[in-house]
């Protein structure tokens, strides 16, 4: 039996009528009529009491209507996933980011605008070290990860770039530079730079003040970065949106006077990717991005 002979027997327990059943099935009574019959010699038993007027379930198709009602919204529900999963439309995500995503509203945004039009796929969203996502975005430990660029791409990787902001300098709040009115480049000169994971700011600023810069540690995230800058270790070239998001004592946030320096925050995904609900997400951010 295949599962379209449920259904035939369904219609017909459901009105009491073969020839209202085939009505609403779209076939020919006799065609339905035999259905049952093939059925009723396949199981051995017969499913219905038959009259002129109507109809009625045995205590056999009593049964067997509770087993094929299941059977019948398994299938259902089986189809319905499985084209879903094809649409995009269910699935898992595995999510990276860097904690400026999450500074700068870019990680929230996207993540709420594709979560609220396709809530059957599951975001699994966890931070990391800047410098290992690429490589897990490879190898499939993550499907998409938010990073921030400019930075080298392996092959078979590419990148959406997102939002792009300057860079602010944090300085610990004793010291002298806070007394100039304004903060030329060269004047960094004398100072040693707490890295974050993103360097980029550091290097092109002390290119533009024309000196080689003092690099002291690189201690991972943006909050462990100013912590060192509150603690007077040094001082650090962050992105602009840190300064709204990361207010810790004894630090102060200044511009630095022309500075041309910038970053953006970038989506990597795979060059071919196969999945369809990681598809709808790139298809996503690429639409937002453009718009």
């Amino acid at each position: 039996m295949e599962i379209r002979h449920f259904r035939y027997f369904l219609s017909v327990a459901r009105h009491g009528h073969f020839t209202r059943a085939a009505e609403q099935l779209g076939i020919a009574p006799p065609t339905l009529s035999r259905q049952i019959q093939d059925m009723e010699k396949a199981l051995g038993v017969l499913l219905f009491q038959r009259s002129q007027r109507e109809v009625r379930l045995t205590a056999a198709g009593e049964a067997l209507r509770v087993e094929a009602e299941q059977a019948v919204r398994q299938f259902d529900a089986a189809q319905l996933s499985a084209q879903r999963a094809a649409r995009g439309d269910s699935g898992r995500i595995e999510l990276g980011y860097v904690a400026s995503a999450a500074y700068s509203g870019t990680l929230q945004q996207q993540v709420t605008r594709f979560s609220d039009a396709h809530p059957g796929v599951h975001l699994n969203i966890r931070e990391a070290p800047m410098d290992a996502l690429p490589t897990q975005v490879l190898d499939g430990q993550l499907d998409l990860a938010y990073v921030r660029s400019p930075m080298e791409l392996p092959d078979g990787l590419e990148a959406i770039p997102l939002h792009e902001e300057g860079f602010v300098l944090a300085l610990p709040a004793g010291s002298r530079l806070n007394e100039l009115k304004q903060l030329p480049a060269k004047r960094l000169a004398n100072e040693t730079f707490i890295l974050p994971e993103q360097i980029s700011g550091t290097l092109e600023v002390a290119a533009q003040g024309g000196f080689v810069p003092r690099l002291g540690p690189q201690p991972g995230s943006l909050v462990a970065v100013i912590t060192l800058v509150s603690l007077g270790q040094g001082v650090a070239l962050v992105p602009e949106s840190v300064v709204r998001r990361i207010n810790l004592p004894q630090v102060n946030y200044r511009p630095v006077e022309d500075c041309r320096a910038s970053s953006w925050l970038s989506l990597l995904h795979r060059r071919f990717e196969k999945s369809p609900a990681v598809a709808r997400y790139i298809e996503a951010v690429r639409s937002a991005s453009s718009a």
